[in-house]
């Protein structure tokens, strides 16, 4: 019985994905066309980010600039990555893990630059010391309402930074690590037994990941009132959007292949074919949000007014205000 399940099953379904020659080879004229286009999405996405890159370096301030470039890099890189991975499918693993450790360093970047935009680490201090932060923020406890709120220092805002930038060292170590023992036959995504080495190393990052996203929530809850005039709020939804569609969409397509919903198409097998799939997608999204992503952070603007500045205008509004009161 074993024998006849085994006969009707394709030979290349239980292959590992193809190369390039043979993706190549494959291809039919809607093939073509859609890999051309991909490609050329991608390209795009990379030369706009490239000359992007020259105009923040030349109009904007140190370290202001090195942290716009990293962060406003994450959807080129994402979608470079991902035409690679596309026209390489044995790649794919290495593909992944450079733009999810790339990634890993926006996060951390994302928390930097909140704090660059309100004027530095000293600046920083001096504006919110002592004021009352929330912590109920996502993804860990938005619903923990009964969480005090702490109050701003040195000390916390030393380990908001550490909570972030561990994922950033961490992740890429883990996935050094997990390409060694990809290439050792000892790291498989559909391996899922107990002596698997994906099935406790995913989780772990999965762990570190959202650790490392509270922080940065905590700075964004608790400051963008401050931040409107550099658009923060959009700038943050791009990120949290790259955040949805890099980690749990390839995370859900990659679940539904090693489940069997997603269906082989040889050379493709399961895995292989829900890869690909995810990786197309990616291409299409990152371009999309390049655009937008290079229409928010392809701008100069002035530094953001200080509380004293804040306060002294609201005592002149006050005062004219009431002049205007008592004309009347």
């Amino acid at each position: 019985m074993e024998d006849l399940v085994n006969s009707t099953i394709d030979p290349a379904c239980l292959q590992e994905p193809p190369l390039a020659v043979d993706v190549i080879a494959q291809l039919d004229v809607f093939g073509i066309c859609l890999y051309s286009m991909l490609t050329f999405m991608s390209c795009v996405s990379l030369l706009l980010y490239l000359e992007q890159c020259v105009f923040i370096y030349k109009k904007l301030p140190y370290p202001k600039k090195t942290t716009i470039i990293w962060i406003s890099g994450a959807a080129p890189v994402i979608s470079t990555m991902a035409c690679l991975g596309m026209w390489i499918p044995r790649a794919v693993i290495i593909t992944d893990m450079t733009s999810n450790s790339y990634f890993a360093v926006v996060v951390y970047k994302t928390l930097v630059f909140m704090i660059e935009e309100l004027g530095g680490s000293g600046v920083f201090l001096n504006r919110f010391t002592g004021k009352t932060f929330r912590l109920n923020t996502g993804p860990c406890c938005c619903y923990c309402a009964c969480l005090p709120r702490v109050p701003m220092s040195r000390r916390l805002l030393f380990l908001l930074r550490l909570g972030a930038l561990q994922y950033a060292i961490l992740k890429t170590v883990f996935s050094v690590f997990s390409i060694i023992l990809w290439t050792n036959g000892s790291f498989d995504l559909s391996d899922l037994e107990i002596t698997g080495a994906a099935i406790w190393i995913n989780p772990f990052v999965g762990v570190l990941i959202i650790t490392s996203l509270w922080p940065v929530g905590i700075i964004f809850m608790n400051t963008n009132s401050f931040l409107r005039g550099v658009s923060i709020i959009p700038k943050y939804a791009i990120y949290q959007l790259i955040l949805v569609l890099s980690q749990l969409q390839t995370s859900i397509i990659n679940i539904l292949a090693l489940d069997g919903t997603i269906a082989c198409a040889p050379p493709f097998s399961s895995q292989a074919r829900g890869s690909m799939l995810s990786q197309q997608m990616m291409i299409m999204e990152m371009f999309i949000i390049s655009l937008i992503s290079r229409y928010l952070y392809r701008r100069t603007y002035d530094t953001l007014p200080s509380e004293a500045h804040d306060t002294e205008l609201n005592g002149k509004a006050a005062l004219q205000a009431a002049h205007v009161e008592h004309d009347v």
